[in-house]
């Protein structure tokens, strides 16, 4: 009668106690290794792959019983072997699986090995394969990245790309599916990232705590009155009710200021990306000039909002002789520049809420999980890697500077004068 060692599926001492006792048939292994002809993640692929074999012949022996030599008996028979792979953490290794077939001919007659069953069922291996990729793994290189020994990978650069992208399909649509009816939202930024020629606006959102939260993407760029309008249609659909006021912080763009007002009411207060606005002035300037703008434009913001206004407003009569670009730059949306100093707001607070960097951030996430694409071949390809690659950086989210004191601009949203004016009546633009 043969004797079995019983060993705890948690502990490998016990199992390396073991082999090194009973197993002989790594002596030649050892061998190869001392003699460095053989690396040691070549020993445990030979190991790991006569491991499973075994297993899979020890399951195959629980259905059929033991191989006899000379004519098969009993119901269910041995049949050779076939190649196969079964399912590890990041790959797929081929292994020979045994082959059973029940007495008889027809489509019936194959039996399934039970461990074999269990090894190929997989369900998460899209997922992880979509992990992988945004960790700057392209399709092209997957095969590479993964253990280069003989005949271990079973996976094609097509089916890695086939699952990440029903992964990312299903994160997609749970992002859609997503809701807020019990989650304060007081803050909501927007913005929008170009991957390739395609453009994809996001908004996300910080509640009454200081978390963050992806509240919904849409493709399209920020600048399209009617992209802009259907995403915030959507997040109000979900929970971001429109019936209570919200401090929303864009980049400067008419289509979402003017979606703004249509969806959620005029009476909200909007503050523009001050980093946005300091881009296009530089940009209309030359070199010699920037240093001087910007430190006018720093020293502006920290004055009270009639004050920081008058002052932009004489930068902005300065430059209109010689540099009419920058001056109508300047200009453009002046009054949205200082609403959160109408707010009186502490000053941590302030400098969170000034600029779209909370979302300018993760987007800049989003560019290192995919800088490895290199063709964008339509807008849905876009949308589904943004919304992974934006999920995934969720992970890592932070509340924001100055969350302990949000309960100010909370009282300020829920004042009873909800009609008080924030900004002058003209919009950016």
């Amino acid at each position: 009668m043969s004797e079995y060692q019983v060993i705890e599926r948690t502990d490998s001492r016990q199992l390396a106690e073991f082999l090194a006792k009973e197993g002989q048939f790594l002596l030649p292994i050892v061998e190869l290794v001392e003699q460095a002809q053989m690396a040691i993640d070549e020993v445990i692929d030979v190991a790991g792959r006569a491991t499973i074999q075994a297993v899979l012949e020890l399951s195959a022996r629980q259905i059929a019983g033991d191989k006899h030599p000379g004519k098969a008996a009993g119901e269910i028979r041995w049949h050779g072997r076939q190649r196969g792979s079964v399912a590890l953490s990041n790959r797929k290794l081929k292994v020979e699986r045994p082959r059973l077939r029940r007495k008889g001919a027809g489509p019936q007659a194959e039996v399934e090995v039970p461990a074999y069953a269990a090894m190929r069922r997989d369900e998460k291996l899209g997922a992880r394969m979509l992990d992988i990729l945004l960790r700057g793994v392209s399709t092209r290189c997957y095969e590479k990245v993964l253990p280069e020994m003989a005949d271990s990978v079973g996976v094609s650069k097509s089916a890695v790309s086939r699952e990440a992208m029903e992964a990312s399909e299903q994160v997609l649509r749970e992002l859609a599916e997503r809701r807020f009816d019990d989650v304060e939202i007081l803050i909501i930024y927007l913005d929008g990232i170009q991957f390739g020629r395609h453009h994809v606006l996001a908004a996300l959102g910080v509640d009454s705590a200081g978390k963050k939260h992806v509240l919904g993407l849409r493709e399209g760029a920020s600048e399209n009155a009617e992209v802009a309008k259907s995403l915030l249609e959507d997040l109000a659909s979900r929970g971001v009710r429109a019936d209570r006021r919200r401090l929303f912080v864009i980049d400067g763009s008419k289509a979402l200021r003017a979606a703004i007002d249509t969806v959620f009411g005029s009476s909200n207060p909007v503050q523009r990306c001050r980093n946005h606005k300091m881009r296009n002035l530089l940009g209309h300037l030359p070199k010699d000039l920037h240093a001087q703008a910007r430190s006018t434009l720093k020293a502006a913001w920290r004055l009270d909002a009639k004050e920081g206004v008058a002052k932009l407003s004489k930068m902005a009569e300065w430059l209109e002789s010689e540099h009419p670009g920058a001056s109508a730059s300047l200009r453009e949306g002046l009054e949205e520049m200082f609403t959160i100093n109408r707010l009186d707001l502490p000053p941590r607070l302030r400098r969170c809420l000034g600029t779209t960097n909370l979302i300018d951030s993760s987007h800049s996430g989003m560019r290192q999980k995919t800088r490895r694409i290199t063709h964008w071949q339509d807008g849905a390809m876009a949308l589904r890697w943004a919304a992974a690659s934006l999920l995934a950086t969720e992970k890592r989210f932070r509340c924001i500077m100055g969350h302990d004191e949000l309960w100010t601009l909370k009282s300020y949203l829920e004042g009873k004068d909800q009609n008080q004016p924030v900004a002058n009546t003209k919009k950016a633009g």
